[in-house]
């Protein structure tokens, strides 16, 4: 298991290697061949970001039955896109928009796709996984059922808090999930009751689009979502991976 950062230091953005309070710099691809530089710092000197720029962001909708309500589950992978635009990293703050009317937090196992796939099957489709990181699906409840897309919906300006960095050689089936407002648990489950599993959604996505090395996944959100308010704080925890945690504010 590693963790993998992406933070601003000194005035430089870079990624590295988090062990043990510090993070360790890399030169060289994050995807590819990398090597620790010698320099570190530690974390409390660092801003940490999202932990990737994301080539495509991809997302599942009702993928977790506790979500579903009196809707029936879907036969494959509700995929739907977000613009990388919408994404931001730990402690940024998720803003409201003006006439965006009710927004709520979707805490979610965000993965990070570390290879180039087409049209992979089911029982190869780890082999083209990173690793794994937070997210939190933010959606404008009214925006969402007034339009024919979800472009404004959840892909506004913030509306994609991952972080805090991403971890490889996680088991996605067997991880906890925890979203928590103000310190208050408002969503909590078990990964292994996704209805489509990593594997099955990396491959299902995989035959209508080339998934490339950044691109990352929303797998799904449990229970039944909260609303966010201007000063909340909301947090999303998922075992081995950690806190994602972001203040909220009103657009001025």
């Amino acid at each position: 298991m590693t963790v993998y950062a992406r933070f601003r230091y000194n005035g430089t953005e870079s990624y590295g290697i988090v062990e043990e309070g510090r993070v360790h710099l890399i030169r060289g691809e994050l995807f590819g061949a990398h090597q620790r530089t010698g320099e570190s710092a530690a974390l409390t000197e660092v801003k940490l970001l999202a932990p990737l720029k994301p080539t495509k962001v991809h997302a599942v909708a009702l993928n977790y039955r506790s979500h579903l309500g009196d809707r029936p589950p879907l036969t494959v992978p509700g995929m739907f896109l977000k613009p990388t635009s919408c994404i931001i990293g730990p402690e940024e703050p998720i803003i409201l928009p003006k006439d965006a009317g009710r927004v709520d937090y979707e805490g979610e196992l965000v993965v990070v796709i570390g290879r180039t796939c087409r049209k992979v099957p089911v029982e190869r489709a780890m082999d083209y996984v990173f690793g794994y990181t937070c997210g939190n699906d933010v959606s404008a409840r009214e925006w969402q059922r007034e339009d024919r897309q979800w472009w404004r919906a959840k892909g506004a300006d913030t509306f994609g808090p991952i972080g805090p960095w991403i971890v490889t050689g996680l088991d996605p089936a067997k991880l906890h999930l925890v979203t928590r407002v103000n310190g208050q648990v408002v969503q909590e489950t078990d990964t292994n009751l996704l209805i489509f599993s990593v594997p099955e959604i990396i491959s299902f996505a995989s035959q209508a689009m080339t998934l490339e090395p950044g691109d990352i996944i929303f797998t799904g959100t449990p229970g039944v979502t909260a609303q966010a308010h201007p000063g909340d704080v909301c947090e999303v925890e998922i075992s081995g991976i950690g806190v994602l945690r972001n203040p909220v504010r009103a657009e001025e």
